[in-house]
Parts: C-alpha cells; structure tokens; sequence
C-alpha cells in the first residue's frame, strides 16, 4: 500500500493512542496501548499496511468530490463500493459526517436513485445542477461547498479525510490545518496536485488501496429511483 506522510508536529491529539480494528465504521473502540514506532523499510510490505492504523485519529470528516471519484475509478478499472470506501476511510474512528459532493441532472432518474441509496447508507449528499448539457462538456465545481464545509466544520472533528486531487483546495486544507486539524488526501497520485499533497498531513494513492474498496462482481445494489421509494 503506497502512503506518504506528511505529519506535521503542530497537529496533535489529545491521547496517542492506537485505534482497535471494528468489523463496522460506526463507533469508536480505543486501547491503552502506546503507539510504536513502525520501520519505514517494511511499512508498505504489511498486510494491509496503513498509517491510519497507527494513530488515534480522534473524530474523522470525510469529504468526497464524486465526480473526480468518479473518473479516477475509470482511470484504475474498478467501480467503487460505496460501504467498503466508508468502511475503510472511517477505520474504526468515530464518524462525524461522510460527505458527497456531486453535480447532479434531475432529469436522470437513474442518477436520482443511486443518490437516494447514498442518502440512506451513511452519506450526507450535497448537490449542485449541472448548468449545462453534458455534451458542452461543462461539469459541475463543488469545491466551494467542500471548503466552506471543511472549515465551518473544523471545530468539530480531529480528521479530515479529503478525496480529492484538486490543487484548488490546498487553500482550505492548509487553513484547517492551521486550526489544528490532521488532514489526510485519498486520490490517484500521478492525477493529484503538488501544491495539495504539500499542505496535507498524509496522503494514501487510491490505487494502493482500490482491492479494498471496489465492488465484487458478483454484488449489486439496487439504485431505486425516488418514483417506486416508499419515502
């Protein structure tokens, strides 16, 4: 698993401990246990080797940008599983609030129920309308609402977990960080900006972790469209 860390020593938390693996992303189980000192050289040759296991990261935010979520799974081949990715951006810590950012065509009732499933599975869903037809190629920007959240929210949680590679947000990282937030970066390495993985604490290459977190062949969920929901 490639991770490079970016800690920085005005982060700090309040105990060091370790958190203890949950079989689900909900709740929080800490031990007494004092955090080891890991070798460097055999870090990435562990089963499931991950500096987010090695911390107690205290209360986590998550902040999804869907759509570059979206095209950065096209680029590694995988569809992505929504509850292993919250599952294993969560890791056991106490969850705040995982957020999806996503522009969003209301005329697409298949796009509607996916949101819906989302929705009802552990996500808080922020939408914005796609201004234009999608063959004008003009997608929908969300970084505003992600920075805004991100700071706004800052006070309430120890981890910000950010899946994004846009360089346009190193601004609002760079601020929680100052604020004594720890922020973690989860993209595709080679597609992610200098200047965000410089201001982020750590950074986790999607495809290092994509076997955990895509979709098996043989599941499916059924994306139900707000028209045949019992809402």
């Amino acid at each position: 698993m490639i991770i490079t860390n970016f800690s920085k020593q005005r982060n700090e938390f309040k105990e060091p401990k370790v958190l203890k693996a949950k079989p689900h992303w909900q709740g929080q189980n800490l031990s007494d246990t004092p955090i080891k000192s890991k070798d460097p050289k055999t870090e990435d040759t562990a089963p499931d080797s991950s500096i987010l296991n090695n911390l107690n990261r205290g209360r986590v935010a998550i902040f999804i940008d869907g759509l570059s979520l979206f095209h950065t799974a096209l680029q590694i081949g995988i569809e992505i599983d929504y509850v292993k990715l919250l599952c294993h951006l969560t890791n056991g810590s106490r969850l705040l609030r995982a957020f999806f950012y996503t522009g969003v065509d209301i005329t697409n009732e298949k796009q509607q129920g996916f949101l819906l499933w989302m929705r009802r599975n552990g996500y808080r869903v922020v939408a914005k309308d796609i201004a234009q037809p999608a063959e004008n190629f003009k997608k929908s920007n969300l970084n505003v609402e992600i920075a805004v959240d991100m700071i706004t929210l800052a006070p309430y949680y120890d981890t910000a977990v950010l899946v994004s590679g846009d360089g346009d947000l190193a601004y609002a990282v760079n601020a929680v960080s100052r604020m004594g937030v720890r922020v973690e970066v989860v993209s595709l390495q080679n597609t992610t900006s200098e200047s965000l993985i410089d201001v982020a604490d750590c950074f986790i290459d999607l495809d290092s972790i994509k076997t955990h977190i895509q979709k098996d062949s043989n599941v499916g969920y059924s994306y139900r469209t707000p028209s045949n929901s019992n809402l």
